[in-house]
């Protein structure tokens, strides 16, 4: 049962973190019913453990690490892991000349599935969630040059996966032809 008071601070965290808890939740999971199943898994167990927070200006990064943990439950116990090798990125590729193309939603979404978890979190925190490489260190309990590295190996990825088929053209100012003809 929840003590006096505390429905109201579950219900004042619900509606100051909703939106990004569950934004979030989809980057993680890449499905809407997952996302909302985890965020609200994740108010759950905050009401029953609100007691933990000692202070309410942490209780964005306090929320998103009780989500992360559900997630990572959640992925262990469907033991259904998809997993892309990154050992084989060794530097960034170079840009492209120009601004970047834009990026179908669906492919980003599927190029973040693609990654270890270890590799998209730090990605969704960081581009999509504003958070910084010390609060990301914090969080996943990584030393920063940890953080730094992982971004900097999931943005090679998701690079060669969402630009390298939309920028098809040779240093020398041709078309490539990629659709074999």
């Amino acid at each position: 049962m929840a003590l006096p008071g505390s429905q109201h601070a579950v219900q004042r965290l619900v509606d100051e973190n909703y939106v990004v808890l569950y934004r979030y939740a989809y980057r993680l999971s890449g499905s809407a019913a997952d996302a909302e199943d985890l965020t609200q898994e994740a108010f759950c167990k905050a009401q029953l453990h609100l007691g933990q927070l000692r202070d309410s200006a942490r209780a964005k990064s306090w929320l998103f690490c009780i989500l992360r943990n559900v997630y990572l439950h959640k992925v262990r116990a469907e033991k259904n892991r998809h997993c892309v090798s990154l050992a084989d990125i060794n530097d960034l590729p170079e840009r492209p000349p120009g601004p970047l193309p834009q990026v179908d939603p669906e492919r980003l979404q599927q190029a973040l599935n693609e990654l270890p978890e270890s590799f998209r979190t730090p990605v969704i925190l960081y581009y999509f969630e504003d958070f910084s490489y010390r609060d990301i260190a914090e969080q996943m309990d990584l030393p920063l040059g940890t953080v730094m590295s992982r971004l900097a190996r999931a943005k090679a990825h998701l690079r060669n996966r969402l630009v390298e088929p939309a920028a098809a053209v040779v240093a020398d100012g041709r078309r490539r032809a990629n659709h074999g003809l």
